[in-house]
């Protein structure tokens, strides 16, 4: 294309949205269901059950130390289907460009996207793209869906989970929100915070023949560990014990919380999940994670108790407190 920025054009369904779409969408994923762009893909099913979620991501800075909105946007969406007890399979991405975008940001974004779904093994099956007015957008919004079949030895829900079981977490925590905390802000750290955007789905696959052991599975996004175990807890007759000594923490991310004060129990992760599972199959599940790259952090952190509704820390000098909900947003345009 000669132009390098977006142009109100792009988004007309004219000669420059053909352009746009021949010379950037379709070099990247114009094969399988895409191929001869359809108004909707024809996809084959080889179960009855499926699962299905959608979200969009607005995050800024675009691009930050770990990945961009487009990787974000296929892990976020990669991970929810897997936390659901699914397969991923296939995404559907509706790209929002604000005019005057720099193409060579759109690439990378693209590029991001296409490198993230080659590696989770799904198809971009569909799409979508809009051009606004400069100032309407921020640049560019992302919203994904997509499409996971059943994992049938999978049985999630809350109403599983039973005093005594166990939690455990995937990988360090808080390490996308400290990230993209440093990258807006603008901090200069050598060796700083690095996001975890990342998928999870092989984690789940890997424990998937404990089927009835595994109660109930979450990715601590927005609002971080915090939110998940409270709403885990919420209306429920069960409570959570957690222990301050087995939250693991990456080094540069627990650096710059104590820098400027932030309670890691509510920055967002992107490529970690939360667990709860029966106790005699903790041990198999942390040597399963343990032997995949994206698992080597992972903890027994806690467990569940009768404390009906509410979630307790055991700190590192033996007191307790009680880990509550977010009172607001710590950092908005996380995702």
């Amino acid at each position: 294309m000669n132009d390098d920025r977006i142009l109100l054009g792009h988004g007309s369904g004219g000669r420059l949205s053909r352009q746009l779409i021949a010379e950037e969408i379709i070099p990247r994923f114009g094969a399988g269901p895409l191929k001869g762009l359809p108004d909707a893909a024809a996809l084959e099913l080889a179960t009855p059950r499926i699962r299905f979620t959608t979200d969009s991501f607005v995050v800024h800075p675009l691009e930050f130390p770990g990945g961009n909105i487009g990787d974000l946007a296929v892990h976020g969406t990669v991970n929810d289907l897997a936390v659901a007890g699914a397969i991923p399979r296939w995404l559907g991405l509706g790209l929002i460009l604000e005019e005057g975008l720099p193409l060579a940001t759109l690439r990378r974004v693209l590029d991001a996207v296409k490198r993230a779904a080659d590696a989770c093994g799904v198809i971009v099956a569909t799409g979508d793209t809009k051009v606004v007015q400069r100032g309407q957008c921020d640049g560019l919004y992302i919203n994904s869906s997509g499409i996971g079949e059943a994992i049938p030895e999978l049985a999630l829900a809350r109403e599983r989970i039973a005093v005594g079981d166990h939690l455990l977490v995937s990988g360090t925590l808080g390490d996308h929100g400290a990230a993209v905390l440093a990258a807006r802000e603008g901090f200069a750290i050598d060796q700083g915070p690095v996001s975890d955007s990342r998928p999870v789905h092989r984690l789940v696959q890997a424990i998937a023949p404990l089927g009835q052991a595994i109660r109930f599975m979450r990715d601590p996004t927005r609002g971080g560990l915090a939110a998940t175990l409270n709403e885990l807890v919420d209306e429920q007759k069960i409570g959570i014990q957690v222990q301050e000594n087995d939250l693991p923490f990456a080094p540069a991310t627990r650096a710059l919380a104590e820098m400027l004060g932030l309670d890691l129990l509510h920055a967002p992760s992107e490529g970690c999940l939360l667990l709860v599972c029966a106790p005699e199959v903790t041990a198999m599940i942390l040597d399963r994670w343990h032997a995949l790259p994206e698992g080597v952090n992972a903890r027994h952190i806690g467990r569940v108790s009768d404390q009906a509704g509410r979630v307790i820390l055991t700190t590192a000098i033996g007191g307790q407190r009680i880990i509550d909900l977010p009172g607001g947003e710590l950092l908005p345009r996380i995702c």
